[in-house]
């Protein structure tokens, strides 16, 4: 699958976070910009990782209007332990049957110890306030993602 096209409104959705509460792509529009990040499973290394330093960015990422919401084919009681057992401070959301990742071309074959199978492909997508997708990352660097996320924001001219 493809991505959305940069500069097209972003692909709606409504999905259940990690305290089984429906939240849309809507509820942001006109307050916040979002950064929307896809990844393959709660509490294993590298997306542990990669939801530490969103954790400790939050402070900056909020002077930026800048609301993160990570999606994952978790199951939301899943999300509900990631969040407890990494203090996580941002919305986790459930997307079992990948509907929205693949919406969002961020499901697809990949490679792993000689197999191939369907599945997450680690991206992150940053939308304005008004809705539009603003910049697609499809190299994400579990270790730098926070950073790299706030400088594209920066760069973009979402911030004010």
């Amino acid at each position: 699958m493809a991505f959305p096209k940069v500069g097209n409104m972003a692909p709606a959705f409504t999905l259940r976070d990690q305290y089984d509460n429906k939240v849309s792509l809507k509820d942001f529009r006109g307050e916040k910009n979002v950064v929307l990040y896809f990844y393959p499973k709660a509490m294993t290394p590298g997306c542990t990782v990669q939801a530490c330093g969103i954790r400790d960015s939050k402070k900056a990422l909020a002077e930026l209007e800048t609301v993160v919401l990570g999606v994952s084919p978790d199951p939301v009681a899943r999300l509900g332990k990631f969040i407890d057992k990494q203090d996580l401070n941002f919305t986790l959301l459930s997307d079992e049957d990948h509907s929205i990742t693949e919406k969002y071309g961020a499901w697809g074959l990949k490679k792993f110890m000689g197999k191939e199978f369907m599945g997450v492909l680690r991206s992150t997508f940053i939308i304005g306030k008004d809705g539009r997708l603003k910049h697609v990352m499809d190299k994400v660097k579990t270790k730098s993602h926070h950073d790299d996320v706030m400088t594209l924001i920066k760069e973009l001219g979402l911030n004010g």
